[in-house]
């Protein structure tokens, strides 16, 4: 018998104990930053720093537990997508960036 349950396309849902872990994980992920901030024992740049990783360290915390990406057969579909849709995000933004920053150098100059 399997641990978690499956739905009609046999994907996997996890279970409540997997549930508790992500959101277990996610609370102390954020209550280090929190700490760091509102305390601070660090340097700026090295809170800052600390605070960013964690970040990265619970979107994919939240992604394996509560989104259930994996690179199974199953979700291999989700994550392709997933992928897809975070360089397509990154290229609108970098360009964004890179079109506000030579306006503002090109008006600066005149």
């Amino acid at each position: 018998m399997s641990n978690h349950a499956t739905n009609r396309a046999g994907e996997a849902h996890g279970t409540a104990k997997s549930y508790n872990v992500g959101f277990l994980f996610s609370i102390i992920l954020t209550v280090i930053p929190f700490a760091l901030v509102m305390h601070p024992v660090l340097p700026r740049s090295t809170t800052l720093l600390v605070a960013v990783i964690l970040a990265v360290v619970q979107v994919i915390v939240q992604l394996v537990y509560f989104l259930h990406m994996s690179r199974s057969s199953e979700g291999g579909w989700n994550l392709i997508s997933f992928v897809f849709t975070l360089v397509i995000l990154f290229i609108i933004v970098a360009l964004s960036v890179w079109i506000i920053w030579s306006m503002h150098y090109n008006m600066m100059i005149n």
